[in-house]
C-alpha cells in the first residue's frame, strides 16, 4: 500500500473542514482533496509544513507507511 495520508483523521480531530483548511494553507480545494483521498503522488515540504501548522500536528500524524501485503 505504501504511504497513506490520514489528513481526514486530523481534520476531524481538529473539527476543520476541507474548505477551511484549503483557505488557511492557501492551496486549492481540488489539490487538497487529491491529497486527502490518497491520490497524490507527491507533496511539497512547504505544503506539509503549512498543513501541520494549521492542524497543530506533526507530519507523522498525517503520513503513515503501510507495507504491501506481500512484504
Amino acid at each position: 500500500m505504501g504511504i497513506v495520508v490520514n489528513l481526514d483523521v486530523m481534520m476531524a480531530k481538529r473539527k476543520m473542514s476541507l474548505t477551511e483548511l484549503a483557505e488557511e494553507v492557501d492551496i486549492t480545494l481540488a489539490n487538497l482533496s487529491i491529497l486527502k483521498n490518497n491520490k497524490a503522488k507527491a507533496v511539497r515540504f512547504t505544503t506539509l509544513e503549512a498543513i501541520c501548522k494549521a492542524l497543530d500536528c506533526q507530519p507523522g500524524d498525517i503520513l503513515e507507511y503501510v507495507p504491501d501485503e506481500g512484504e
